[in-house]
């Protein structure tokens, strides 16, 4: 037998030939027992199990098979670390030039996800999804449920996987890991299977059991979900990501499998407004929108060509500079999300946010709720544990600019007709 592998095994297999040697790497235990009368074994053929027919009785053999080089927590690590340096290098966050509206929109969905994500719509080539993927350095860990594909958390019931509750019914220990909060990149041409979930076939050849084999919505989990050119997804997963924004969970029904498991994420969309407009109903899932223009300074122009041309010199060398900058980022969103339930609004300036929303004819009461939210995570990044005035000033337009009703003759941007309503009603 060749190729054995493993930190701590138990392998049992027929065999009607002589042992072959051991790795010397290895420290094997072996037992040799026969079966009486007829028989009937298995013999694995490239991980598949093959019955054998009933016949003369067969030695089984036993082997206990314990590696003594690398243990697993060593090899795990190795791993990891290869993979790091594998990775293809992001442009860091911190090194981004302009575009200020979009960063903060973003940065406020780190520190609080139930804002309900960005929608970022500008000119091409002005850095949407540059800025987006730059996130990833700046996202903080969360603790998830060990091997489970929906980043269950251990502790919050409303975002677990149909798997975990079982395990928590009959009273079972979950091993509990820290990981970064997870980015998934959504597709244009991905399948409604891939993004929902679909039969496992491999199981269901192999096993002859129906099993549910997780989409990007489940994977997506507790994270980001990331769509470039939204505005030209097609419909049908348009109503997808409709139906698991506005519920948090995602159902599907295959194959005789009925499996509902939670979907919450940052929805997070990039555009450009002159290749189609988005459907109302997905831009109202959208929490802010951020509007993106082409930088005229020439200056910053420059700076922002020389910057890109470092970056693409020595990726490394890149980022290793911006390194401090990035930290500091980083610690700061960490505060952030510590202090966010220590803040409070007044509550005349609530009365008054409603106000300007109702005068502007916002349907529903999102409008309302985001421009709270926004507000209360701006003051926790500037390390405050009270909004005020200019924290809304700065986040209300983002909030509800996309919710205006479109008027066909209306020239003036709806980013102005907000700050107009808004300095109307707070003097």
């Amino acid at each position: 037998m060749a190729g054995i592998v493993g930190a701590s095994s138990t392998l049992a297999i027929s065999a009607s030939t002589p042992f072959s040697s051991l790795s010397s790497k290895t420290t094997s235990s072996l037992y040799l027992h026969s079966a009486p009368g007829l028989s009937s074994g298995r013999k694995f053929y490239g991980g598949i199990g093959v019955p054998l027919k009933k016949g003369r009785s067969q030695f089984h053999l036993s082997i206990t098979n314990v590696a003594t080089d690398i243990s697993p927590t060593q090899e795990q690590v190795k791993k990891l670390a290869a993979s790091k340096e594998n990775q293809r290098p992001v442009y860091p966050f911190a090194a981004i030039v302009g575009q200020d509206e979009m960063k903060l929109c973003l940065l406020l969905n780190v520190i609080d996800p139930k804002i309900g994500g960005v929608m970022i719509m500008g000119d091409r080539g002005t850095g949407k999804s540059t800025t987006v993927r730059s996130l990833t350095d700046l996202l903080p860990e969360i603790r998830v449920v060990s091997g489970d594909a929906f980043n269950s958390d251990p502790e919050d019931a409303e975002v677990q996987g149909p798997e975990v509750r079982d395990k928590i019914m009959r009273g079972e220990e979950l091993p509990v890991v820290s990981i970064k909060i997870n980015m998934v990149d959504l597709p244009l041409g991905a399948t409604e299977d891939r993004v929902c979930g679909t039969i496992d076939i491999e199981k269901a050849l192999t096993e002859g059991v129906k099993a549910f084999e997780p989409g990007l919505l489940a994977k997506a989990n507790r994270g980001i979900l990331y769509v470039d050119e939204v505005n030209l997804l097609d419909d049908h997963l348009v109503d997808v990501l409709l139906d698991s924004a506005a519920s948090g969970w995602n159902t599907v029904e295959r194959e005789g499998i009925s499996i509902s498991h939670p979907a919450r994420f940052i929805l997070i969309g990039s555009g450009n407004p002159e290749e189609g407009e988005l459907r109302p109903q997905l831009l109202d899932r959208f929490g802010m929108h951020a509007q993106v223009g082409t930088v005229r300074d020439a200056e910053l122009r420059v700076k922002i060509v020389e910057e890109r041309a470092r970056f693409d010199r020595n990726p490394k060398e890149f980022r290793v500079s911006y390194e401090a900058e990035q930290n500091k980022l980083q610690e700061q969103i960490t505060a952030a999300r510590k202090c966010l339930s220590k803040v409070t609004i007044d509550h005349e300036l609530r009365v008054k946010i409603s106000r300007v929303c109702s005068e502007l004819n916002v349907d529903g009461l999102r409008g309302d709720i985001v421009s709270n939210r926004a507000a209360k995570a701006l003051a926790a990044l500037r390390g405050r544990d009270k909004v005020t005035v200019e924290d809304i000033a700065t986040v209300i337009p983002n909030c509800l600019r996309h919710r205006l009703r479109k008027d066909p003759l209306e020239s003036i941007d709806s980013g102005l007709l907000v700050i107009e309503k808004f300095y109307e009603v707070f003097a």
